[in-house]
């Protein structure tokens, strides 16, 4: 038997899964205090959660930071919320898939000379087939999981300086995808047939197992981090794959998804509340706690990755 099925099988329960469902059907809590010259960094914010997540901080009276793979849209959601909310926004513009840019975009917020109060880690794909970075990663693998993991780790001196910021992944409930772990030793899929499901869950759980060393790392400094399922709705992702998903995601997803408003809310709640000072390593469907499949609650799997991707890394030249 796979050595991952007999780990985690026995501690596979229903009841886990029942509460996702449920969850399912939870609006997201609201948050109405304003969040008045707090400083907040969303990365991918020109469409879909990230977008709507960046109105409603504006709304709300924060300045932006945002980190931004096209320059045209960029300037474009800049100008306009400067213009309807009068936000103070900064711009990164970064390609979160390229190793170099990831490094730029975290040093350019470890040189901030404010505090970041809010850092939202949202930039995501969906890929229904196997693509590579030009440093040779797995694309869900670099996005998903590199990027965050790149962006946070070169920023923890300031974290730990700071002690007030509040990290969010925005995960999914695709983690459950990957339902026996990961395998350290194909992390960039050269060694089976490519699932763009599977894939997407790897990168997720990925990005799971490395909240649990973070929020190790930045022990009782002050900073958190937590990860969110924005929800079921509406985005541009997968909008580059072939003909039978986007017909799928046009004709059966969107039609049956929420607007990525819901996620904003979550989102500002999550960033904002005063309930949420202090509470770190948690997930949140939307704003409800739940707890994690096996695979992602896996201490053991959280270390082991952490020391992979180090060494990834270092052999493409970054120390961090």
């Amino acid at each position: 038997m796979n050595p991952a099925i007999r780990r985690y099988w026995p501690q596979y329960e229903w009841s886990n899964v029942f509460a996702m469902l449920r969850n399912m059907k939870v609006a997201p809590k609201r948050c109405e205090e304003p969040f008045r010259e707090k400083l907040v960094v969303i990365t991918g914010a020109t469409s879909g959660v990230g977008y709507r997540t960046a109105r409603k901080y504006a709304s709300m009276g924060a300045r932006l930071l945002l980190v931004n793979r096209n320059p045209e849209k960029s300037g474009r959601v800049r100008a306009e919320l400067a213009a309807e909310f009068g936000a103070e926004v900064e711009e990164v513009i970064a390609d979160l898939s390229v190793l170099k840019d990831m490094q730029r975009a975290g040093r350019t917020l470890a040189a901030l000379d404010r505090p970041v109060d809010v850092l939202i880690h949202n930039a995501g794909l969906h890929l229904d087939a196997r693509t590579e970075t030009p440093d040779g990663f797995e694309t869900n693998f670099a996005v998903h999981y590199l990027a965050p993991f790149v962006i946070t780790k070169l920023l923890l001196p300031k974290l730990r300086r700071e002690g007030k910021t509040r990290i969010i992944l925005v995960g999914s409930e695709g983690y459950r995808f990957a339902v026996w772990g990961l395998r350290l030793d194909d992390l960039q899929w050269e060694r089976r047939r490519y699932s763009g499901l599977k894939a997407y869950g790897a990168g997720k759980l990925a990005q799971l197992l490395s909240m649990h060393v973070f929020a190790e790392e930045l022990g009782s400094s002050g900073a958190t981090i937590n990860a969110m399922h924005p929800g079921m709705v509406r985005t541009e992702t997968g909008r580059d794959n072939g003909r039978f998903y986007k017909w799928y995601k046009r004709n059966v997803i969107d039609r049956n998804s929420d607007s990525p408003e819901v996620s904003a809310e979550a989102l500002y709640w999550l960033g904002a509340a005063a309930e949420m000072a202090g509470r770190s390593d948690a997930f949140f469907h939307l704003t409800t706690e739940e707890e994690l499949a096996p695979p992602a609650r896996d201490a053991e799997a959280a270390d082991a990755l952490w020391k992979r991707t180090l060494e990834i890394l270092g052999e493409k030249g970054v120390a961090l």
